[in-house]
Parts: structure tokens; C-alpha cells; sequence
């Protein structure tokens, strides 16, 4: 049986590299993405940033006083999505089987290309490509398996690291455990309460101990521990939905307000829809109280990508959402069961005028940004965003 070679790709501060593209002053400053409020958290930032210990999760406010230099921004999903959608293109049309985990990560599968060529050469050659041709930096560890492959991805950064069969219980020893995967913040506490701080404990306790003491958990935790990982590399495919959620800068009872919020984000969903070729089946709206209860109701529809047939369907889902005076912390917007196709002409309700009317719409958001036309009801929504 061949050798498995899994490479792991990995977008360096995707957010921050894409704002420096579209500006070039932003080169060699402290840039931090995310919500620029004080309930705001930092999605992205850069390394520049991150000498002063601000990390991405971090509360906003907590950066800004740790860098308060840095250049803050709001992020745009849609230009992240354009040049994810590139790199996505030159990683299909280069290996013979990939996984896309996020808009910024990859996993390739080049099992057996050894008879033939070079994984290692040829994921060089793949990095160098995609910087060319879209300017994003992208890192890589290429490894024996998917685990292996994503550690050494983030201990190359910015770079690359390949980690020889054989060398993954050497290389993985020395590091902390919260450089596993799948351990987090909380997790981490767990296990350093358990004297499980490095991997090299890991790697020297039994796993029958490891499972009196965490269950399965621990079983899992003791073979990445030791370098073993059997997971596949699953074959790309497309998202089943797409979805957005504004959280207030203040808990709000104002139902005009979360109206208007409500109706933007269904606008600016059914354009991504739009762009994309795409029509959803399926509506979601959600609430989150100040109380963090969260309550959310769907309901099926013909296929559409029309805002003027999902806005009113949104917000009566929203009115049946809402039916007492609580503060409310965050509002949010899905679509699902979506499919590819054009938009989709009503017999009964729309006319070539209005056929027309989105058009020219949509011509007028990608040419000036998706906020250069919207509805009045969403427009105090939009003025809220651009303070």
C-alpha cells in the first residue's frame, strides 16, 4: 500500500492579506478585522498585531488597548469569498483530490502521485502559483496524515514544513497540546489540570488511562497525540447554505430597528445568492435575547433568489419570532437547500420591467458595492453599519 501523503494549505491572515491587496498603505501596520465596537471580536489580524499578544477571538476592545495604533476594519465577506472562490479554482484545476474545510484552508490528498512526480515539489510549485496569481501569501505542511499535516502547517507560518514517515511522535513531542486540533481553551485547562501539558506526555501515557480519565475523548486525544490519524481527505463540495447575524453594540426592544435590520441582511443575502447562481428552498430567521435564549423558525418556499419574495417572508417569520418585549442581542438570517440556476421568473407576479429592475441592480452593486442600491426599510440598518 502506497505511502499517504496529505498536505494541509493554509491562507496566511486571509482577511488582513486581501485588505492589503485592495490597499497598499495598510503594508507593515498593525491591521485587526472585526466588529469595531467594544462587543466586537477580532476575526483576523495581522502579524504585526500579534507582537503585542492580540490573537484572533479576542475582544475588540481588549486589542485596542493592547495596540491602540492598529488599523481597525469591518471585513468584507464578499471580497474574502472572491479571492477564496481563486485560490479554490487554481487548487482544483492542480491536484487530483482536495477538501475545503473554510474559506481559507485546505486539505489535498497526494497519495501515490510519488510514482509519477514529487508531492513535495509539486506543492511547492502550488504555493508559488497561487501567490503569483491572486498575491496571497499560503502555507503548507505536508505529512503523512491530516493531523500531522495541519500542525506543521501552523509551526511552518509563514512557510512550509514537510514531516517524514516515521518522524511524526519526534516532531509533535515537544509542543503544547493546545497545538492539537481539537483542543481548546477550556479543553486545555482540563487536561493541564490532568499534569497534560506537552504531547510528549501524551505520547507516554497508556491510552487505557487516557480513557479512564476522558472516555472516548481520550482515545482520540492520545492517537493525534502519537501522530495517528486515519480521517480521509473528503472530495470538496459546495455549501448547503449561507447565512449572516448582526449582534447589537446595545441589547434593543426598538421592532422598527430590528425590521430594518432583518430586511438588509435578506437583501444582501438574496444578492450573494444571485451572484453566485444560486436559489435557496428554504428560510430561517433567528433571535437571540439579552438572556442568551435564542429561538429560531424556518419555513420551505419555491426556489427563489428574489428579495422582494424573501424580505416579506423573513420578516413574518420575524413577527412570529418576536412576540414579547425582551431586549434582543442578536438577529440573524439563513438560507438553505440551496441549488444552482438562474433566477427564477414568477408567471404570475413579475414583469419584464422588474426582471429588468434587478438587473440593473445587481450591475450597480458589483460595479459600486453591495450597499450602492438597497430598499428604504434597510436603509437605517446601513447607516448604523458604516458609523
Amino acid at each position: 500500500m502506497a505511502e499517504r501523503v496529505i498536505i494541509h494549505m493554509d491562507l496566511d491572515t486571509f482577511f488582513v492579506s486581501v485588505e492589503r491587496l485592495l490597499n497598499r498603505e495598510l503594508e507593515g501596520r498593525p491591521v485587526l478585522i472585526g466588529g469595531a465596537s467594544d462587543r466586537g471580536v477580532v476575526a483576523s489580524c495581522s502579524y504585526e498585531a500579534r507582537r503585542f499578544g492580540i490573537r484572533s477571538g479576542m475582544p475588540m476592545k481588549t486589542a485596542r488597548l493592547l495596540c491602540p495604533e492598529a488599523v481597525v476594519l469591518r471585513g468584507n465577506m464578499a471580497d474574502y469569498s472572491r479571492f477564496s472562490a481563486m485560490v479554490t479554482e487554481i487548487i482544483r484545476s492542480s491536484v487530483p483530490l482536495y477538501e475545503k474545510t473554510s474559506i481559507d484552508e485546505f486539505y489535498i490528498d497526494m497519495t501515490g502521485m510519488e510514482r509519477f512526480f514529487s508531492s513535495y515539489r509539486m506543492t511547492l510549485e502550488l504555493q508559488q502559483r497561487i501567490n503569483k496569481e491572486t498575491g496571497l501569501p499560503i502555507s503548507f505542511g505536508l505529512a503523512t496524515n491530516k493531523t500531522v499535516a495541519k500542525i506543521a502547517t501552523n509551526e511552518a507560518k509563514p512557510g512550509h514544513l514537510r514531516i517524514a514517515q516515521g518522524l511524526e511522535k519526534p516532531f509533535l513531542a515537544p509542543l503544547s497540546v493546545k497545538k492539537i486540533p481539537m483542543v481548546g481553551a477550556s479543553t486545555y485547562q482540563t487536561l493541564a489540570g490532568l499534569g497534560l501539558k506537552r504531547i510528549s506526555t501524551v505520547q507516554q501515557m497508556p491510552v487505557e488511562l487516557m480513557e479512564a480519565a476522558l472516555g472516548r475523548y481520550g482515545i482520540t486525544l492520545w492517537k493525534k497525540g502519537n501522530g495517528i490519524d486515519n480521517s480521509p481527505v473528503v472530495p470538496y463540495c459546495e455549501s448547503k447554505s449561507i447565512s449572516t447575524e448582526r449582534t447589537f453594540d446595545s441589547d434593543t426592544t426598538d421592532v422598527a430597528h430590528l425590521r430594518s435590520v432583518i430586511t438588509a441582511i435578506t437583501e444582501a443575502l438574496a444578492f450573494k445568492l444571485r451572484q453566485e447562481h444560486k436559489l435557496t428552498a428554504c428560510l430561517a430567521v433567528k433571535v437571540r435575547y439579552a438572556d442568551f435564549n435564542t429561538h429560531s423558525r424556518q419555513m420551505h418556499l419555491p426556489y427563489t433568489a428574489a428579495d422582494h419574495l424573501l424580505i416579506p417572508r423573513a420578516l413574518e417569520l420575524f413577527d412570529k419570532l418576536y412576540n414579547r418585549r425582551l431586549l434582543v442581542r442578536l438577529v440573524g438570517v439563513r438560507f438553505s437547500h440551496l441549488v444552482g440556476g438562474g433566477y427564477q421568473i414568477n408567471l404570475f407576479d413579475d414583469t419584464e420591467e422588474k426582471i429588468n429592475l434587478y438587473q440593473a441592480m445587481d450591475h450597480l452593486r458589483q460595479r459600486f458595492g453591495k450597499r450602492a442600491v438597497m430598499r428604504a426599510a434597510g436603509w437605517p440598518e446601513a447607516v448604523a453599519t458604516r458609523r
